[in-house]
């Protein structure tokens, strides 16, 4: 059976997208691929309000995690944390043999701009790393107030996890002065996993010019940047992904892109006032994600039993993640859906808890 998914990712794909990915095959150094990819990057330029560079990838968002600090940190990092995966680019830090420091904040709660600017001040960073929207967490961190602190040390690489939050929420990257940014695609983007992309500043290329231990594949000099200006990918992309991707882009561009930001606004204050109802957020007043709220599990239900029940429905939600298992549960307010999905979820919700 299948079941629609309000899960942070994969999120739902339409049919139309899904049929694109079933294109026949071309030559990946043909002249009809560079077409694709020439069409492929002033959308997705637009859609994130930058003349950046846009590095696609056929892999996971955890891949160009890695190659951002490989490529754009020498001296030191500070790996802002506050939840899963901003721990994640920690531990990638860790394992890089960059040296790094940890800006930690308890599970639920944001990462201040006040916070990141009393460690720069401290001068012994050349990057950070900023999640932007913390999926396990259903926080959403004050990215352009910390933009703001962050035009105070214009030495210090800007490196932003946007994942959950990319083209579900407003991000004018050169405004902000992001240097790297990145997403995958099966997120908000809408797209089946399996490509991610980042835009990368030339101020971020320039510093990959001087970086050592970059390794091979994701080189943003020798490989990214090279192939990037040949309209190419580095190695053999996946095919379908980007045909994908062009429909999606033309369809998110003909929805409008206020009005994206919008759906994902209203449907998120749908399950936030539903939530404050009859369980509690679990992400700190103010700062609640705009595509995946996470709610305290105050009834004490079993979160497990409840999907297992609207699984039977056609429908399926997220658990609590890690050590939130049972204590909390998220639902995603992402990618294609509507605000009349969500509604039809939390309606069944509330059947079947019977509230």
């Amino acid at each position: 059976m299948r079941k629609k998914l309000f899960i942070p990712g994969p999120t739902e794909v339409r049919d139309e997208v899904l049929e694109a990915m079933g294109h026949y095959m071309i030559g990946h150094r043909s002249g009809d691929f560079s077409a694709l990819f020439d069409r492929i990057i002033p959308k997705v330029q637009e859609t994130l309000y930058t003349k950046n560079k846009i590095f696609l990838s056929s892999s996971s968002s955890t891949g160009l995690m890695e190659a951002s600090v490989r490529n754009c940190a020498s001296k030191k990092v500070l790996n802002c944390m506050c939840g899963a995966f901003s721990d994640r680019w920690y531990g990638i830090t860790q394992s890089c043999d960059i040296p790094c420091d940890p800006l930690q904040v308890e599970w639920g709660k944001a990462v201040k701009p006040e916070m990141i600017d009393k460690a720069l001040s401290t001068g012994q960073y050349d990057a950070i790393t900023f999640v932007h929207n913390e999926t396990s967490t259903g926080v959403m961190n004050p990215l352009e107030e910390v933009a703001e602190v962050m035009r105070k040390y214009p030495d210090v690489m800007f490196l932003v996890d946007a994942v959950s939050s990319m083209v579900g929420v407003k991000i004018e990257v050169d405004k902000l002065g992001i240097d790297v940014i990145l997403a995958g695609v099966q997120k908000a983007w809408a797209l089946p996993p399996g490509l991610a992309l980042a835009a990368v500043s030339q101020r971020a290329i320039d510093k990959s010019r001087e970086a050592k231990g970059k390794g091979y594949y994701f080189d943003f000099v020798v490989m990214l940047e090279k192939y990037y200006d040949k309209s190419q990918t580095t190695t053999t992309p996946s095919l379908p992904h980007f045909f994908a991707l062009d429909v999606q882009l033309d369809r998110i561009l003909k929805e409008g892109l206020d009005n994206r930001f919008q759906r994902h606004a209203d449907m998120a204050n749908y399950v936030r006032d539903w939530a404050r109802q009859y369980f509690s957020m679990f992400s700190e007043p103010g700062y609640e994600s705009q595509t995946v709220s996470c709610m305290n599990n105050t009834r004490g239900i079993s979160v497990s039993d409840l999907n297992k029940e609207l699984g039977n429905r056609g429908f399926t939600i997220s658990n609590g993640y890690g050590k939130l298992k049972e204590k909390a549960f998220r639902i995603a307010t992402m990618g294609d859906l509507t605000l009349e999905e969500i509604k039809e979820l939390i309606d069944n919700i509330n059947d079947i808890l019977g509230l």
